[in-house]
């Protein structure tokens, strides 16, 4: 990867040079596996200690999802999302977050009120958008400035 020659054409063996160049330069006992579908690219690091590829909050694996992102498609016309995951940390986080929906959802319904959840981050208040846009009763919205950024979920008013 050290020079143009020699770094890969296709996005997703962009995207597993990377993860592997990385994976390597931090002496992590892991291992990579990319896969591609029509919606995205996804890259699957695991292994030993990969806590310090995921980093505070996510956001050492949220800078490396964004070079792979970068990397895969520059210089080129085509786009779909890159999805970076370490030890099932996304797939976690995702779980959790439709987990905190849901019972957000209940609590405004039962009680009536706005229910405020945690600070997330854009993929994660995505994730509980999309959960609960068929719940019926519910509406959901953003609320806040950067890394303080969440998700209200209220009741619909009759």
């Amino acid at each position: 990867m050290s020079s143009e020659a020699t770094f890969p054409v296709e996005p997703v063996e962009r995207v597993r040079a990377l993860l592997e160049r990385i994976v390597s330069q931090l002496e992590l006992e892991a291992h990579v596996e990319v896969s591609e579908d029509d919606e995205q690219i996804l890259g699957q690091v695991d292994g030993e200690d990969v806590g310090i590829l995921i980093g505070r909050r996510g956001q050492t694996i949220d800078a490396v999802q964004l070079l792979c992102y970068r990397a895969a498609f520059r210089g080129s016309g085509e786009r779909k999302r890159v999805v970076v995951d370490a030890a099932g940390y996304r797939r976690d986080r995702r779980d959790s977050a439709v987990r905190q929906a849901d019972l957000a959802a209940e609590r405004a319904l039962e009680a009536k009120v706005e229910i405020e959840l945690e600070p997330m981050t854009p993929g994660e208040r995505r994730i509980v958008h999309e959960h609960l846009k068929e719940r019926a009763g519910v509406e959901t919205f953003s609320e806040g400035e950067g890394s303080e950024r969440c998700v209200v979920v209220a009741p619909l008013v009759d």
